[in-house]
C-alpha cells in the first residue's frame, strides 16, 4: 500500500485490519508520515511541552482518530509526536492497570 485510498483505509477499518495501515510505506515509510511528524516535532513529546515538561516522543497520534475520519489519516497537520506514557493515556490504555483507592467504610477503625 504505497498510494493508500481512504477507500483502503475504510476498508481496514471494516474488517478490523488497522495494523496494515499503520505498517504501510505512506505512514511508517522512511518517507512517511509518522516520520514528517517526528522531524516536525524535533523528536519531543508535545503532550509534556504542553505541561512544561520536554521528553523524546517515540510515537506519533492522530488528533482526530482514524477509525472515525479515515479521511484525516495520511494529514500531516492531524498528527502529534508524543511519548509512550502521554500515548497510552491519551488511548486509555493504562486504566485498567491502575489501582482505584476507594474506601470501603467512610468510619474509622479504632
Amino acid at each position: 500500500m504505497i498510494n493508500l485510498e481512504i477507500s483502503q483505509v475504510r476498508k481496514l477499518i471494516r474488517e478490523d485490519k488497522l495494523v496494515k495501515f499503520y505498517q504501510c510505506k505512506a505512514w511508517y515509510g522512511k518517507n512517511g508520515i509518522r516520520q514528517q511528524a517526528l522531524e516536525r516535532d524535533n523528536y519531543e513529546c508535545q503532550e509534556c511541552k504542553r505541561q512544561g515538561k520536554v521528553s523524546p516522543a517515540q510515537n506519533v497520534h492522530h488528533i482526530k482518530e482514524v477509525k472515525e475520519y479515515p479521511e484525516l489519516a495520511l494529514v500531516l497537520d492531524n498528527t502529534e509526536s508524543v511519548c509512550i506514557k502521554c500515548h497510552n493515556k491519551e488511548h486509555k490504555r493504562l486504566e485498567k492497570y491502575i489501582r482505584k483507592n476507594k474506601k470501603v467504610f467512610d468510619d474509622e477503625w479504632w
